[in-house]
């Protein structure tokens, strides 16, 4: 008696086997015929040589972020068309503002924009004055972190889309927390969310060229002992998507007399797939006007060697005039090169024939060694891995956590060093 079952139905079906293995003119027959196979199952274009296709390998083009120096730290030509941008950093940090420089930038050359303030917490007069164009920009305030998302999915397969920004990450409710009540645990759901929606995402990105930023926020993870405790919201999917990451952080304050007219701000390049990574750059952002362009060409135009500093003077060599005064301290030099658009064009010509992108905001080995770290992979799953701020608890819980624990992890870290 045999022990077999009886035959699946698969077994009579006729089956592909592998073929006889060919060489020379058989194999590029073979080769051939399995190309036009595939193209006439899923369409021309579905399968091709690289150098068939000239714009797969064509340079790579960039929108201006509005700062000169971060321009050169991201490779010379701003952020990258067709590829996600993910932005982080602490409250009053420079995120938005950022973005909406590149908005700026991108409207310029005439291309349309797309604003997703999933924040609802968008300024249209402090957009006007960073130049953003607001009759041209697109602007949705979703509901739900599906629609904001659905929302995106449609604007990039139009291919009418340059430039789409989403403000932010950790905004981007999911449908069952909103209809959920106060207090409910949703493990996970905010991570899947956007790992399913950038999986959708990621290719639409690439064909239409668009750029599409991410903004997103920091949060404390808890009982770590070693390292930075910072991580970003919205799992690890983001992290894996992104061409390109940064890091935005407040250094500083900027000062004319006893007021504050702005902030210092410092961005470290965490990840950049389309030139080398781990720069670090910075730049003022003055309220009420942005990114200070003025004030990157002096720092910039110091490092050239066009812009001269002498105790708190600052002055330039002029090719035909000789040296020229500028102004006493950075406030009143920045204001002479606004009113005098001339000479900051000679500048910011001589530092872009001097400076090369890969000079700009190198990083040390230390420096690369934790930032690297602050990567390092776990064992949580990139679809269910969650913040304590989307999970139930809130981010003061969170920071109560790290100051409770705080004592014990150095207690440990001491013991382990000893």
């Amino acid at each position: 008696m045999s022990l077999r079952g009886p035959k699946s139905a698969k077994s009579k079906l006729p089956s592909r086997g592998v073929g006889p293995e060919v060489s020379g003119e058989g194999r590029e027959k073979a080769l051939t015929a399995a190309l036009g196979e595939i193209e006439k199952s899923y369409g021309i274009g579905s399968i091709m040589r690289l150098g068939d296709k000239s714009d797969l390998i064509s340079k790579i083009e960039g929108i201006s972020t509005g700062s000169i120096n971060l321009d050169l730290g991201l490779g010379g030509k701003g952020l990258p068309k067709g590829r996600i941008v993910e932005i982080y950093g602490p409250e009053s940090s420079g995120k938005t503002t950022l973005t909406l420089h590149v908005i700026a930038s991108a409207q310029k050359s005439g291309d349309v924009c797309a604003f997703v303030d999933a924040e609802h917490a968008l300024d249209p007069s402090y957009a006007r004055k960073l130049g953003v164009k607001l009759d041209d920009l697109l602007v949705s305030q979703p509901d739900t972190g599906e629609q904001a998302l659905e929302i995106v999915e449609t604007l990039v397969r139009s291919n009418a889309v340059s430039v789409i920004v989403i403000d932010s990450v950790a905004a981007l409710v999911p449908r069952a927390e909103i209809e959920g009540e106060m207090g409910d645990s949703f493990v996970g759901l905010h991570a899947r969310l956007m790992s399913q929606g950038l999986r959708k995402l990621t290719g639409a990105i690439s064909k239409s060229n668009c750029l599409v930023i991410f903004i997103n926020q920091i949060r404390e993870k808890i009982g770590v002992m070693f390292g930075s405790p910072e991580t970003t919201t919205g799992g690890r999917a983001l992290k894996f998507y992104s061409s390109v990451r940064l890091d935005i952080r407040r250094i500083g304050q900027l000062k004319d007399g006893d007021e504050v007219v702005g902030n210092r701000t410092k961005v470290t390049v965490v990840k950049n797939k389309v030139a080398p990574p781990f720069r670090k750059v910075e730049f003022d952002i003055l309220y009420n006007r942005g990114i200070s362009k003025e004030g990157e060409l002096l720092d910039l135009g110091m490092k050239v060697g066009i812009v001269l500093r002498s105790g708190t003077w600052y002055s330039m060599k002029h090719p035909t005039d000789g040296e020229i005064r500028l102004g006493q301290g950075m406030e009143r030099s920045r204001q002479f090169l606004m009113d005098n658009p001339d000479l900051a064009v000679l500048i910011e010509e001589e530092i872009f024939r001097k400076l090369s992108p890969v000079e700009v905001g190198l990083v040390d080995e230390e420096e690369i060694a934790e930032l690297v770290a602050d990567e390092a992979p776990s064992d949580v799953d990139p679809e269910t891995e969650f913040d304590s701020g989307n999970s139930g608890g809130s981010g003061d819980g969170a920071s109560a956590g790290k100051a409770s624990g705080k004592s014990t992890t150095t207690k440990k870290a001491k013991a382990s060093a000893k």
